[in-house]
């Protein structure tokens, strides 16, 4: 097979945050032959891609998996569709463009549960080297890197209000920054990955479409991978479907799944990866008994709180600007920020076609439970790799989580009744006089942030070593949001980008 043309050296699994990075770096040296797999479809041509306000209109398209929920108990049975990006750049291509790198303790967090050499001092480089931001380099921002970092471009976002109003509470912070020194307990503007032009920066942009041409790069779009093919425990090969067709790919060096937190632990289940007896209930050949497969789903959960505004502004083009990073729970000093609360000071555009008419102008704030207690899981319905995944990421189903998003409402109306904020507030919507409790529950939604499936670990449910490398299988390693230990604080593409890059290394390195 050496000479075959289905032979690469290294095969990843999927064009999103991570995927392209790794893609970049490994095709930079021409003796790598490198093969990437996307299921989703071209990004180019789609002008809602690349406008900075158009990405809605994506949702419930071709370029999102719509991935549903089971009825989920703590969200009053509703099922939940969790958008994915099922193009090239994956979620990048149709995410809110909001750039969170998370806080510094969630890392020192990941390397005390196991995940050595993750701790924030060892993943700051890789975050710095990726990024372009500012004009000049500093301790925490790079500027030589290929991903356009902006703080938030739209004009109409940027509510003084807010950020008075938030400092008036008592919230005054240090740095101004929330991506440097200190994310806590400082209101800030959002970064964005957006280009200078005010386009859309994803991974493809960034990283995919500026190296297509090396000839030692083969990128195939509309490629289902049904699963990676094991021989005696060694990773050799990928099976795919596209346009009705079953095709075998092999790989002479490393096979990376960069699929992302749903759809990476189905692949490694249909590929005999997982809970040995969850693969038998399926007719899957056991190729590692990894437990942990799946399990440990952790998602942000958002929910609205709706103000009636003094002001007739205008349409804001982003969805959200400004931002606060608070703990709700005292004596939690030692852990990373619980909630992270969004404002946006008048109807953003992009929502305006499908949120109702509130007779009048509003602003809103989002209260976004970023380190919650309820974990939830994937597991196979079908040994069929185009069934759907039992997706159950058991929202609110901690009592603890209800707690924190009672207390983001109470540090909201603390915000809104600054004198600040009088400009703005004309009176609470929502949740307004109703129950708190029973308004959450029916109210609260994904913010789309998965993670932890595949969890970086050294216990019995981790998944992949510290090292990215599946337990129990040689060539094989996992690369993308699902191998968090636990979710980041704030929006989790900044981190994703990091792991590809982290990855990148630690594969040319392993196969010098």
């Amino acid at each position: 097979m050496a000479n075959s043309k289905n032979t690469f050296d290294y095969i990843i699994i999927g064009a999103g945050a991570s995927g392209c990075v790794i893609a970049n770096r490994l095709s930079a040296n021409s003796k790598n032959k490198v093969l990437l797999l996307e299921a989703g479809g071209d990004d180019t041509g789609n002008q809602d891609i690349s406008d900075i306000g158009g990405f809605v209109r994506l949702w419930g398209t071709e370029n999102d998996w719509q991935i549903k929920t089971t009825p989920q108990q703590g969200l009053s049975e509703r099922e939940i569709v969790i958008n994915q990006g099922k193009v090239l750049g994956g979620s990048t291509s149709i995410n809110a463009m909001m750039y969170v790198r998370g806080n510094r303790k969630n890392f020192d967090m990941w390397n005390t549960l196991g995940a050595d050499g993750w701790s924030y001092n060892d993943v700051l480089p890789y975050f710095k080297k990726i990024e372009k931001y500012g004009q000049a380099d500093s301790e925490y921002h790079g500027t030589t890197g290929e991903l356009n970092i902006m703080e938030c471009p739209d004009e109409p976002m940027r509510s003084e209000e807010f950020l008075n109003a938030a400092k008036e509470a008592g919230y005054k912070g240090s740095s101004h920054d929330y991506n440097s020194e200190v994310q806590e307990d400082d209101p800030s503007l959002l970064q964005f990955h957006i280009d200078k032009n005010l386009n859309r920066e994803s991974s493809a942009t960034a990283f995919l479409h500026p190296v297509m041409d090396r000839s030692n790069l083969t990128v195939i779009t509309g490629a289902h991978v049904s699963k990676v093919v094991i021989e005696n425990g060694t990773a050799t090969g990928v099976v795919y479907i596209k346009d009705g067709l079953e095709t075998v790919v092999c790989a002479s060096a490393e096979i990376v799944v960069s699929a992302g937190a749903l759809a990476s632990p189905k692949i490694l289940l249909l590929s005999g990866i997982g809970l040995a007896e969850h693969l038998r209930e399926h007719s899957i050949t056991v190729n590692a008994d990894l437990p942990g497969v799946g399990q440990n789903l952790q998602d942000h959960i958002q929910l609205p709180i709706i103000f009636r505004s003094t002001l007739t502004l205008p349409n804001t083009t982003l969805l959200t600007g400004n931002v606060l990073f608070v703990r709700t729970r005292k004596g939690s000093e030692v852990a990373p920020p619980d909630m992270q609360i969004n404002f946006t000071p008048s109807m953003p555009a992009p929502l305006a076609p499908i949120l109702p008419d509130f007779g009048g102008p509003i602003c809103i704030f989002l209260a976004i439970l970023v380190q919650p207690f309820s974990t939830g899981y994937v597991k196979l319905t079908s040994a069929d790799p185009m069934a759907n995944a039992e997706v159950n990421p058991n929202y609110l189903h901690q009592k603890a989580d209800i707690k924190a998003l009672t207390e983001a409402v109470q540090i909201v109306r603390k915000i809104a009744g600054t004198k600040a904020f009088e400009k703005l507030n004309a009176g609470e919507l929502a949740p307004g006089s109703a129950n708190v409790e029973e308004f959450i529950r029916s109210q609260s939604s994904t913010l789309w942030h998965p993670a932890g499936t595949c969890k970086i670990g050294q216990d019995a449910m981790a998944v992949v070593d510290s090292r990215l490398r599946v337990y129990g299988i040689k060539n094989l390693r996992v690369a993308d949001a699902s191998v968090m230990p636990t979710v980041t604080t704030g929006n989790t593409v900044a981190t994703c980008f990091m792991i590809g890059e982290r990855a990148a290394e630690m594969i040319l390195q392993d196969n010098a």
